[in-house]
């Protein structure tokens, strides 16, 4: 993918993280899903489907679990994928691993509001995923999340 396609694919997954309704105990989120060809194959935000749901969740529950577009698959998600979870029993970063997905572009990376050091950019990269940042759209990113932080 070209600098390009990630700009034009992260604006993608900006709107719809601004579907998301708000929080006052989660970030919005929004993801995309494209296979090795630059096809979209999902796409996912915040609160999506019930109110503990991420973003990457959302998009990766969309697929099968077995779909092999998913190995050549990159994901653009708004903000960092989560490394903990109360609400569910694995973190967005260990459905990403376990899907299979090689590549993590994101905008901006997790605050410290609602989990301190977030890891997720390090335990992507540590297990072989390719991980870029987009920091020219993060504060487009940040804007759906106003309400918790000043972007």
């Amino acid at each position: 993918m070209s600098h390009e396609d990630d700009l034009r694919w992260m604006r993608k997954a900006i709107e719809l993280s601004r579907l998301c309704p708000p929080s006052e105990t989660a970030f919005s989120v929004g993801a995309v899903i494209i296979d090795a060809e630059g096809k979209e194959i999902a796409t996912g935000y915040s609160r999506e489907t019930d109110s503990h749901v991420h973003a990457e969740e959302s998009a990766l529950a969309k697929l099968p679990a077995d779909d092999p577009r998913l190995s050549g698959a990159t994901i653009y998600s708004t903000l960092e994928p989560c490394t903990q979870r109360k609400s569910r029993p694995l973190p967005c970063t260990q459905l990403v691993l376990q899907a299979g997905l090689r590549r993590v572009v994101i905008a901006w990376q997790e605050p410290d509001l609602f989990v301190a050091d977030c890891t997720g950019v390090e335990m992507l990269r540590n297990a072989g995923v390719e991980v870029s940042e987009l920091p020219e759209l993060a504060t487009d990113a940040r804007l759906s999340n106003k309400h918790l932080i000043n972007p």
